[in-house]
């Protein structure tokens, strides 16, 4: 993916040694790689991406179940989530076929979103199906998911305590030898220096969060976010920084944080809210930051922000 990951856990005596674990890691994210990359031209998306409107691929369990997963979190988001938006990527810059950031035009924008949207898309068995030529990219999820995957195995293989985190998206459960918790800091929207936001607690339970402070680029004066909204074909234009969510499944909490993003601080706090999701927003007011959270963020953590 482009990036690290880190697992942290507590060695009991029934737990296979640390090689054996990490060579289990790294097993799985080879494979999630060689399945879900649109970085090489071998992967399985990428062969499907490759196919034109009207066919059916076989494809891994794991892209039918995260096609699945980003039809729920696009319904659950009013379209917010969009797991077909590599054409606009392209054309914007960012994607994997993007040569350099730059600004389209209204006609490109417009070609590039008649190719995109989960409405195009089918799953047939063990097929995966697209009415029109359209190009999953599942980076959205994909770290999600593999935080998911690592878990599972982790616990298979006896590990009750642990802290996993891979591309910044985290999981932990249990405990630390010495009985206190995991505490993760979520970082505060800044360019020049890492600096906590705020410290939380966390057992069974996953995180993620999406910004646009560090990805963007600038022409004639004017910011363009990495971020694109999937009604629009254009970068997200609202005050929201960065948004946090919290969630049992880290591919959830991965993909609600896109969507919150997505949306900005009024309708993503109100559809956060709506839906019980435990979500932290950093909104830019000026040169400054204030900050907002859900109740059922402030359930879980209280409320105000730690230094």
């Amino acid at each position: 993916m482009g990036s690290t990951y880190t697992v942290k856990y507590v060695r009991s005596g029934d737990v296979v040694a640390k090689e054996a674990l990490q060579d289990e890691v790294e097993a799985i994210l080879g494979e999630i790689d060689k399945q879900l990359s649109t970085y090489r031209s071998d992967s399985d998306v990428e062969r499907f991406n490759a196919l034109p409107g009207g066919s059916c691929a076989n494809v891994p369990d794991a892209m039918r179940e995260l096609v699945a997963a980003g039809e729920q979190l696009s319904a659950d988001s009013d379209g917010a989530f969009d797991l077909t938006l590599e054409p606009l990527l392209n054309i914007w810059g960012f994607g994997p076929q993007g040569r350099s950031e730059r600004v389209p035009s209204a006609a490109e924008v417009e070609a590039a979103r008649a190719l995109t949207g989960h409405r195009h898309l089918r799953i047939e068995g063990d097929r995966l199906c697209k009415s029109v030529a359209v190009q999953l990219d599942f980076n959205s999820i994909a770290a999600g998911y593999a935080v998911e995957r690592v878990t599972a195995r982790l616990e298979a293989l006896g590990v009750r305590s642990y802290l996993v985190e891979i591309t910044g998206e985290l999981k932990a459960e249990g405990r630390k030898p010495d009985g206190s918790p995991w505490r993760i800091a979520i970082e505060a929207p800044r360019d020049d220096e890492r600096v906590a936001q705020k410290i939380v607690e966390l057992d069974g339970l996953g995180v993620s969060t999406s910004g646009d402070y560090r990805n963007y680029f600038e022409r004639d004066g004017r910011r363009y976010s990495h971020t694109l909204d999937p009604q629009t074909g254009r970068p997200i234009e609202h005050h929201l920084a960065a948004v946090t969510v919290i969630d049992e499944s880290t591919l959830r909490a991965d993909g609600l944080s896109t969507a919150l993003m997505v949306l900005g601080p009024e309708r993503g706090l109100a559809l956060a809210e709506r839906n019980a999701i435990a979500a932290f927003f950093v909104v830019r007011e000026g040169q400054e930051f204030v900050t907002a959270s859900t109740k059922a963020f402030d359930e879980l953590f209280g409320e105000g922000v730690e230094q």
